[in-house]
C-alpha cells in the first residue's frame, strides 16, 4: 500500500470512525432511557407492572426525550470541547502528556542523538522537521505522532526509550511515527480522541454522581433509593462508553499499526531495528507502560501504554515482532534479557560511529521507477543522503539552523544573491523589515559561508522551520514581507525564491491553523485536467531550452494522464501566475488522482533522462503545495535559473 492509498484508505477509515461513534451514541441513549424507566418504577410502584408497556412509555414520553437529548448533549459538547482544544496541533497533545520540548541546539547526547535521527528522516522524506518532545517521566518504552498536517507534527519518545534503545532501534521507531504521519493516522488519531472523549466522559461523571448520592442514599428521603440506581447506572452507561471507546479505536488502530511496522522496515532497510525496539518492549517490565492516564491516546501510541487486552488498540507484540522477523521464537526474548543484564550499549558512542558512517555514503541517483514507493516511505539510501547531506552544511550555518534565535536570518541567508550589489540591497531590506540585529546577523552568516550550495538551501528550511514556526503572528508576517522583498531585489524571481516563499507561508498557515488543513479532497482529475496540463506545460518549459524538448516532456506527462487529446503545448507567459491559479485547485484532487498527477510530472522530468535542479525544485514546491511529501531528489544537474 502506498502513500496515495493509505491516505484513500485514513479518509473511508474517517467515515466508519463517524459512523461507530453514532452507532455507539444510540447504544448510549437506549441504555439511558432503559435506566429512567427503572427508575420511574422505584419512583412509582404502581407502574411496576406495566414498566415497559406501550402506556408506560407514552406517559413518560417528555422524560425519556429529555433524558436522550441531555445524553446527546453531553456527549456532542464534551467531543466538541475536546476537538477546540486539540485544534492547537500536535504540541498540545504532547505538553498534556508532560513532554518537554527538545531544542535544536541541544547538547544532550540521547537528545541529540534523537534530534538526528527525526531530521535525517523528515529530510529524506520531503518534510519539515517537526517538533520534538521527550516525556521525562516515563521509563517505559513508548512513541506517538501527534498533529493534523505534517507542518503541525510532533513526535514524542518516553525517556525510556532514549536510554534503552540503540541508535537503530530509536530510528525504527521513528520511521514507525513517520508512517502515521504519511499515511493519515496523525489526523485520524487527533479526530478519533475528540470524537470519544465526549463518550468517555461519562465514565467519569457516573462515579462523581455515585459518590453525590452516596449521602443522598444515606437520608430519609423516599427518592434516595431511586436516585443511587440512577447514579449507578450513568456510571455503568459510562463504563459501555469505555467499552465503545476501546472497541472503536481497536477497530480503527490495529491494521494501521502493523502497516506503520512494515513501512519503518521500508524506511530504515532494517527490520532489526523495529524488531529489536518490540523485543525490547517485551523484555523490560516496565514494558511500553505509561504512568500517566493512557486511555485517551492509546490509539497513537508505539506500544500499548496499559495492561488493558480486551480489545487492545495494538496487536499482540509476538505478532508484531513476527511480521518484521520471521525467523523470530520466544527463545530469542531470554537471550536478549541475558544480553541486557550483561551490559547497556553505549549509545552516544554508536551514534557518533553511525553518523560518520552516514557521511561517507554516496548520493544515489534520481530513480523514476520507485519514486511513487518512496513518497511518505523513503528506503534508507535517502536517510543516508540526507545526514551526509545535512553533515555537509557549513558547521556555521547548520548551528544557526538549529538554534531559534537566528532561524529567521538562516532563510534570509538562503535568499542572498551572488551579485554584490544586489546583496546589499537585500540586506538593506532586511534592515528595514527586521532590524539591524538581524542584518547582522544575516552578514555574519555571509562571513562565515559566503557561497552555500544550491541542494543544500532546502534542506536548511526544514531544519530551521521548528524554530520559526514559535514565533507571534506579527513576527512571521513581517518575515514573509522580507522574504518577498529579498526574493525581487534583482527584478526577477527565479524557482527557488518562489518555491522558498511559498512553501514558507503555507507551512507557518498550517502550523497556525491545522485544524482547517485539508490534505486532499474529493475531486476526480477530469474536473481539472486544464490545470494539471498547465502545471506539466510550466515543468516542461522550465525544464527544457529547446523547442522539442519542451514539446516532448510535454506529451511525455499527458500521455500518463491518458486524457485522449491533442497534446499541443499550451502558450505560458507567467509561470508564476500559472502555479498559483492551479495547485490550489490540483490540492481538491482525490488522493488515488494526486498520485496520477504525480506520475505524470515524474514522466515530464524524466523525459530526457536527465534532471536538472530547476525540475526538482518546481517538482517539490508543486508536491508540497498539494500535500504530497516528496522525498529527497538527488542526481540533478546544475542549470541557470529561468
Amino acid at each position: 500500500m502506498n502513500f496515495f492509498e493509505s491516505q484513500d484508505q485514513a479518509r473511508r477509515q474517517s467515515r466508519w470512525l463517524i459512523l461507530l461513534f453514532v452507532l455507539a451514541v444510540i447504544i448510549i441513549v437506549v441504555v439511558i432511557d432503559f435506566a429512567m424507566l427503572v427508575a420511574f418504577g422505584v419512583l412509582k410502584p404502581e407502574q411496576q407492572q406495566a414498566l415497559f408497556s406501550l402506556q408506560t412509555l407514552r406517559n413518560n414520553a417528555p422524560a425519556l426525550l429529555g433524558g436522550a437529548l441531555v445524553t446527546t448533549a453531553v456527549i456532542l459538547v464534551a467531543s466538541l470541547f475536546k476537538t477546540m482544544v486539540l485544534s492547537a496541533g500536535g504540541g498540545k497533545v504532547a505538553q498534556d502528556l508532560g513532554g518537554t520540548l527538545v531544542e535544536a541546539d541541544t547538547r544532550d547526547p540521547l537528545r541529540r542523538r534523537l534530534y538526528n535521527v527525526v531530521e535525517e528522516i523528515a529530510l529524506a522524506s520531503g518534510v519539515p522537521v517537526p517538533q520534538i518532545y521527550v516525556l521525562d517521566q516515563e521509563s517505559g518504552i513508548n512513541a506517538f505522532a501527534a498533529g493534523f498536517t505534517p507542518a503541525d507534527a510532533v513526535v514524542a519518545v518516553t525517556r525510556g526509550a532514549l536510554e534503552k534503545l540503540s541508535r537503530n532501534e530509536l530510528q525504527g521507531v521513528i520511521a514507525h511515527e513517520f508512517s502515521h504521519i504519511f499515511n493519515g493516522d496523525m489526523r485520524l488519531n487527533i479526530r478519533l480522541m475528540g470524537a470519544l472523549f465526549g463518550i468517555l466522559i461519562l465514565s467519569l461523571i457516573g462515579r462523581r454522581v455515585l459518590q453525590g448520592s452516596y449521602y443522598v442514599g444515606r437520608s430519609r428521603n423516599s427518592k434516595g433509593g431511586a436516585i443511587i440506581l440512577v447514579a449507578v447506572a450513568v456510571m455503568l452507561v459510562g463504563y459501555i462508553g469505555l467499552f465503545f471507546g476501546r472497541w472503536i479505536k481497536s477497530a480503527v488502530s490495529r491494521q494501521r499499526e502493523y502497516l506503520a511496522d512494515a513501512s519503518a522496515v521500508q524506511f530504515t532497510r532494517d527490520p532489526d531495528g523495529i524488531a529489536g525496539a518490540l523485543k525490547k518492549i517485551a523484555v523490560y517490565s516496565d514494558a511500553s507502560y505509561l504512568n500517566i492516564e493512557s486511555e485517551e491516546v492509546s490509539h497513537m501510541l508505539f506500544g500499548s501504554g496499559e495492561r488493558t487486552k480486551m480489545f487492545a488498540t495494538h496487536p499482540p507484540l509476538n505478532e508484531r515482532i513476527l511480521r518484521v522477523d520471521p525467523a523470530f521464537t520466544t527463545a530469542d526474548l531470554t537471550s536478549l534479557a541475558k544480553r541486557i543484564q550483561r551490559a547497556q550499549e553505549s549509545q552516544a558512542s554508536q551514534a557518533a560511529k553511525e553518523t560518520q558512517a552516514a557521511k561517507k555514503q554516496g548520493s544515489p541517483m534520481f530513480d523514476a521507477g520507485n519514486i511513487i514507493d518512496q513518497i511518505g516511505s523513503p528506503d534508507f539510501s535517502g536517510i543516508l543522503v540526507a545526514a551526509a547531506l545535512a553533515a555537509a552544511i557549513p558547521e556555521e550555518i547548520n548551528r544557526a539552523a538549529h538554534s531559534g534565535e537566528w532561524a529567521t536570518e538562516v532563510l534570509f541567508y538562503c535568499l542572498m544573491d551572488k551579485d554584490a550589489q544586489v546583496r546589499e540591497q537585500q540586506l538593506l531590506s532586511v534592515a528595514q523589515h527586521m532590524g539591524s540585529d538581524s542584518e547582522s546577523r544575516v552578514r555574519g552568516l555571509l562571513d562565515a559561508a559566503p557561497e552555500l550550495a544550491r541542494e543544500q538551501r532546502l534542506p536548511l528550511l526544514g531544519i530551521a522551520f521548528p524554530g520559526l514556526k514559535r514565533r507571534p503572528p506579527d513576527y512571521i508576517s513581517k518575515v514573509l514581507s522580507t522574504i518577498r522583498d529579498l526574493s525581487g531585489a534583482d527584478g526577477h524571481i527565479d524557482v527557488f525564491e518562489y518555491m522558498l516563499a511559498k512553501i514558507i507561508t503555507q507551512l507557518i498557515w498550517e502550523s497556525n491553523n491545522p485544524h482547517k488543513v485539508r490534505m486532499s479532497g474529493k475531486k476526480p482529475l477530469q474536473q481539472v485536467l486544464e490545470s494539471a496540463k498547465d502545471v506539466i506545460a510550466v515543468l516542461a518549459q522550465l525544464g527544457n531550452e529547446s523547442t522539442s524538448g519542451i514539446q516532448g516532456a510535454y506529451h511525455a506527462g499527458v500521455e500518463v494522464l491518458a486524457t485522449g487529446d491533442p497534446v499541443s503545448v499550451p502558450h505560458i507567459e507567467d509561470w508564476r501566475q500559472v502555479l498559483d491559479e492551479a495547485l490550489p485547485v490540483l490540492d481538491q484532487l482525490k488522493p488515488v488522482e494526486k498520485e496520477r498527477l504525480v506520475r505524470a510530472l515524474i514522466a515530464t522530468v524524466m523525459a530526457d533522462n536527465r534532471v536538472v535542479v530547476v525540475e526538482t525544485e518546481v517538482l517539490r514546491v508543486v508536491c508540497a503545495l498539494i500535500h504530497v511529501p516528496l522525498p529527497m531528489i538527488t542526481g540533478g544537474e546544475s542549470t541557470e535559473d529561468r
